[in-house]
């Protein structure tokens, strides 16, 4: 049972080295939002994954949420991404973008000039969130989209997949959890229209599923996948009433497109039991590959696959602070501690220059 996390999976047409995915996390170190060579090394170090999934990347300036985060909507990133992709190819990973539209999770001082704040409804966020040129600064108000604006933003997802392709991406995840903009029109507390993008499950499903459709039609379904957190509430996402039903919808529709997969998250905010039962909804709903993420360990990550809950075991902060996870998975070696300090700051520090077991940077 145990060698069952690390033998090879064929994923539709893809085929991954084995079934342990590194989680995608942001980690602010893109400059003036263009990925760069210190980004490189960091995923380069990381290649032993089956699959890499990056830090969430903006599909337009409308995108950019946080500081420092990567896009894929100009030349100039695309060779940045290019880096990337070489350089895990060449350790024999597979690694798809994360396509992020932060939608109403955004300031100004982190976007380009002209560049909107957008969400389905014109709700804002409570509280702060971080410019490097104010430091703290309270949420704006976003502006509600208007349908012209809702059509647009699909073919910025669109365009920005195509832009992963050049780049060399195997494929790219569209995300649909945390709070953005996707998770934002599924919402009703955050999506309170009465046209064709809300009210019911099926109107407010709208925006995901046309542009899960668009981006799979113009690069290929086996090279698309999404991310969702059913009961997740990052960002100030609430739960409601329907949201067994909102996601056993998304799944089925979702597996009639035929995407490569499904990356759900469980952030802990309900009972496991809870977390299970619409897990399991989702993966008979689907019927694909499902990808899960949420504070697994071996033994855990081993029982889910052997038990059918799951395909693939993704893994988040224990690749921060080892560049080496797959190998210390594997032999029940010690893991290094991670410094929360170094999250997101800029630099090599708390990113490229953690310890490997054979202790190469």
């Amino acid at each position: 049972m145990e060698n069952q996390l690390f033998q090879p999976f064929t994923m539709g047409q893809i085929s991954l080295d084995n079934k342990i995915v590194m989680a995608p996390m942001t980690r602010s170190r893109a400059i003036s939002n263009i990925p760069n060579e210190l980004m490189a090394e960091y995923y380069r170090q990381r290649s032993t994954a089956g699959l890499i999934i990056t830090e969430g990347t903006a599909p337009s300036p409308n995108g950019l949420g946080y500081a420092r985060i990567p896009g894929i909507y100009n030349q100039e990133q695309i060779e940045g991404w290019k880096k990337i992709t070489t350089s895990v190819h060449k350790q024999g990973s597979k690694i798809f973008l994360q396509i992020m539209h932060t939608g109403r999770v955004s300031h100004p001082l982190n976007m380009e000039k002209n560049a909107s704040i957008l969400a389905p409804s014109a709700i804002p966020m409570k509280g702060q969130m971080y410019t490097d040129e104010a430091g703290m600064q309270d949420y704006p108000s976003p502006k509600a989209m208007t349908t012209e604006e809702i059509l647009q933003a699909e073919q910025e997802f669109v365009q920005a997949s195509i832009n992963a392709i050049e780049a060399g991406f195997d494929g790219v995840e569209l995300h649909g959890a945390n709070g953005y903009l996707i998770q934002q029109f599924l919402n009703p507390a955050t999506n309170q229209r009465t046209d064709d993008y809300g009210g019911s499950i099926e109107n407010r499903a709208r925006f995901v599923l046309e542009v899960a459709d668009k981006v799979a039609s113009a690069i290929g379904k086996d090279r698309t996948g999404i991310r969702l957190s059913p009961y997740g509430t990052a960002s100030e996402m609430s739960l409601y009433d329907d949201i067994p039903s909102t996601y056993a919808y998304i799944a089925e529709k979702l597996g009639e497109l035929g995407l490569a997969y499904i990356h759900t998250v469980n952030q802990g905010t309900v009972e496991p039991s809870v977390m299970s039962e619409i897990l399991a909804t989702i993966k008979a709903k689907f019927k694909h590959t499902v990808i899960h993420n949420g504070g697994f360990d071996k033994t855990t990550a081993i029982d889910s696959i052997s038990s059918g809950k799951t395909d693939l075991v993704a893994f988040g902060r224990p690749f921060i602070s080892n560049p080496d996870f797959v190998q210390r998975l594997a032999n029940n070696e010690t893991l290094n501690p991670m410094d929360p300090e170094t999250l997101y700051t800029p630099g090599a520090k708390g990113y490229t220059d953690y310890p490997s077991l054979n202790g190469l940077k």
